[in-house]
């Protein structure tokens, strides 16, 4: 009782804020230890780095292959879909976020953007490309980018993926020290015959199947006054000169401008290509004498702070031409033209990201030619997989972020179907609507598609996948559903598609009538999906008697036995031996519709599952087979629909007993579907309406 208090309410006891203080400095304390702060900001001498690097040759990778590295540390697995394997990155799964970034889908984009970095990696000539993600708004280009920052600056923290700098003695430094502005790589102090020498022994340590280690460039224009002034005054005795050298564990940070940089387009009159390269400290001029002198330049342009690491181009072909002349040479020759400088080395990755029209732009400019010739080109499309574009939404809306409202079950799917559905080209087959492609490519099954027939209609469509309507507006509108329901409301898809479909007339996106007109048709095929999902999830609760489904399959599977084996069947109750009940057969089986012409091969079939299972030592459950479960309950459901009367629920005429009934299944609903009592009675209610009309779909 000192260390908390009850509360009055006789709920749980909360802790004091003295003991929650506590907490969180206990916290602060584990994350923030000292030993973990003397390692990352460790410093020692060239000869101490040189014994480090001898120890493990992998502290001088260049850029490419410390992201290349950092990407394969959080692991990967294989997977094949539709008979093609494929890789997933665990690392654009977002674990340095706790998933807040997390990537759905998009594995063969990924893989294409992974096998990028890998051949700048191994030097097979990526390294001299510009990385440019391509693709519709809202299709997760920047994302990619941002978890890669943030993955380089956590890997950077880490013993594996650790990199050094270096700085210079200087009295008039904070600390006595001046780091180099660049963060250099510290064997580029070696002369080039001995580093050549230690890189050709560091390589033979690595094995056949690494990539090559090396150390391209010399140092930037600050470090070689500084370098060339020190061997001026010991008299060419590189020893002495590298005395006035600590070297300095290097943590990268976007926030702190060390190896991580982002540049984006602004007002013309307001930006100009020193942004990029660095621009002169006109202070120090009056200092040294002279605006050529490095002392007098800020190395602090985007291309410079970016050294070691990463360096994003926001929408990178909104860029002024001088811009990207820029970037020329720093993809192609790795070097940047500070102002009234020589050309200088940097060693970094360079990626940036564009739009459709954007890039129809650039490949219609015939003076931008070399720019193209230096891009790596990666199409980064929407979701195709319902599965993983639901995944989206429940990342941004589930119970750890809507609070004191709730979301019917089938809303996000709703919202995320109509949005696959806008983004899939028609299918060229005429047996095929696009609700079934949907299907399909989401790893459903339909009678005459095999795994080579789905590759074959995704190969056909080479643009699915980059136009549509993208995450972002579906957001926007599940968000406007959810402000517009008081506090204890529900949500549910009707209201999210009445958002999405008032929304269509003032999108920005939307260039033409038929456009709307098709994407208006498309809410329409997912409002008529929501029908049946909705109408067979009430049949079940109502059927959700095991029991009596067991019964009715015991005595479905005793007359097809009879029937395949041409017996007689024992009438359980008479004990008398009858024909097989052709009745009770065909009217389960017409329930997934089964033609008569078919009977006999499914009736064969469902015999020689049972057989198979037996040979196993395994007894057979009709949940094992998803059609003959979905026929048994259909089946059962015709039979008791008309004992609960569920349209009684329109006429608000409803007797004690049927009451009773209706109860039972929205209970079931609540407890087996995820539906609250709002959106229970609400469901119940609509398939009512729809019982009552008749079917949704004839």
């Amino acid at each position: 009782m000192a260390n908390s208090r009850v509360r009055e309410d006789g709920g749980a006891r909360v802790p004091k804020a003295s003991d929650r203080i506590g907490q969180y400095l206990e916290l602060m304390d584990r994350q923030m230890n000292e030993q973990s702060y003397e390692e990352l900001h460790w410093e020692g001498s060239i000869e101490q780095y040189l014994a480090m690097v001898v120890e493990n040759p992998r502290l001088i990778r260049n850029a490419y292959q410390r992201l290349y590295d950092m990407i394969l540390s959080y692991g990967y697995e294989q997977f094949t879909e539709h008979r093609e394997t494929l890789v997933r990155y665990n690392f654009f799964k977002d674990p340095t976020g706790n998933g807040r970034d997390a990537i759905y889908g998009l594995e063969r984009s990924i893989v294409d953007l992974v096998n990028a970095i890998k051949s700048a990696a191994y030097s097979y000539g990526a390294e001299r490309r510009i990385l440019l993600l391509h693709g519709p708004v809202g299709s997760s280009k920047s994302t990619i980018a941002r978890l890669m920052k943030r993955g380089l600056e956590a890997y950077s923290r880490t013993k594996e993926g650790a990199l050094y700098s270096f700085a210079w003695e200087d009295a008039e430094a904070p600390g006595g020290f001046a780091p180099c502005p660049m963060h250099e790589e510290p064997l580029r102090l070696l002369p080039g015959e001995v580093r050549e020498a230690m890189l050709k022994d560091l390589n033979a340590t690595l094995g056949p199947g690494a990539y090559h280690l090396r150390i391209d460039g010399d140092l930037c224009p600050s470090c070689r006054r500084t370098f060339n002034d020190l061997m001026a005054k010991y008299r060419g005795d590189w020893r002495k000169v590298l005395g006035h050298v600590k070297v300095r564990r290097l943590s990268l940070s976007e926030k702190d401008r060390v190896g991580i940089g982002t540049f984006q387009p602004k007002d013309e009159k307001n930006q100009d290509s020193t942004e990029l390269t660095g621009d002169i400290n006109y202070r120090k001029i009056a200092v040294y004498g002279s605006d050529s002198d490095p002392r007098a330049f800020n190395f602090d342009g985007e291309f410079n702070i970016a050294n070691r690491g990463m360096i994003e181009f926001i929408e990178v072909l909104k860029l002024d031409v001088a811009f990207l002349y820029d970037l020329l040479g720093a993809s192609q020759e790795h070097v940047i033209k500070p102002k009234k400088f020589a050309q200088t080395d940097i060693d970094e990755v360079i990626i940036g990201h564009t739009n459709e029209p954007e890039y129809r732009r650039l490949q219609n400019n015939e003076l931008m030619e070399a720019f193209r010739d230096r891009t790596l080109k990666i199409d980064i499309s929407y979701n195709l997989k319902l599965d993983n574009e639901i995944r989206i939404y429940e990342r941004d809306y589930n119970l750890g972020k809507v609070r004191g409202k709730h979301i019917a079950p089938h809303t996000l799917e709703i919202c995320a179907m109509w949005g696959v559905l806008t983004r899939l080209e028609e299918p060229k087959k005429a047996n095929l609507t696009l609700l079934q492609k949907l299907k399909l490519y989401n790893g459903k099954t339909l009678p005459g598609f095999t795994e080579d027939n789905i590759r074959e209609l995704m190969e056909e469509a080479e643009r699915e996948g980059m136009e549509g309507i993208s995450p972002r507006y579906i957001q926007d509108k599940i968000s406007n559903a959810l402000v517009q329901v008081e506090d204890g409301g529900c949500v549910n898809p009707f209201m999210a598609m009445n958002a999405l479909e008032d929304g269509l007339a003032h999108h920005s996106l939307i260039t033409s009538d038929e456009q709307k007109k098709r994407f208006k048709e498309l809410l329409a095929v997912a409002n008529e999906e929501y029908q049946d999902i909705v109408k067979n999830e009430v049949q079940r609760a109502i059927c959700a008697d095991e029991d009596a489904i067991s019964r009715l399959c015991a005595n479905y599977i005793d007359n097809v036995k009879a029937y395949t084996q041409k017996e007689r069947v024992k009438n359980r109750y008479t004990g008398q031996d009858e024909e097989p009940d052709e009745r009770l057969m065909r009217s389960i089986e017409e329930k997934i519709d089964i033609l008569e012409s078919r009977k006999d091969d499914f009736r064969r079939e469902i015999m020689n599952y049972i057989g198979a299972l037996a040979i196993e030592g395994k007894k057979f459950d009709y949940r094992s087979n998803e059609r003959l479960q979905k026929a048994l309950e259909l089946k059962l459901f015709e039979d008791q629909k008309d004992t609960i009367k569920l349209t009684s629920l329109i006429s608000n005429v409803i007797d004690k007993e049927t009451q009773e009934k209706i109860d039972v299944v929205r209970s079931r609903l609540i407890k087996s579907y995820g539906y609250c009592h709002i959106c229970a009675s609400d469901v119940l209610s609509f398939v009512a309406s729809i019982f009552a009309r008749g079917s949704a779909k004839e």
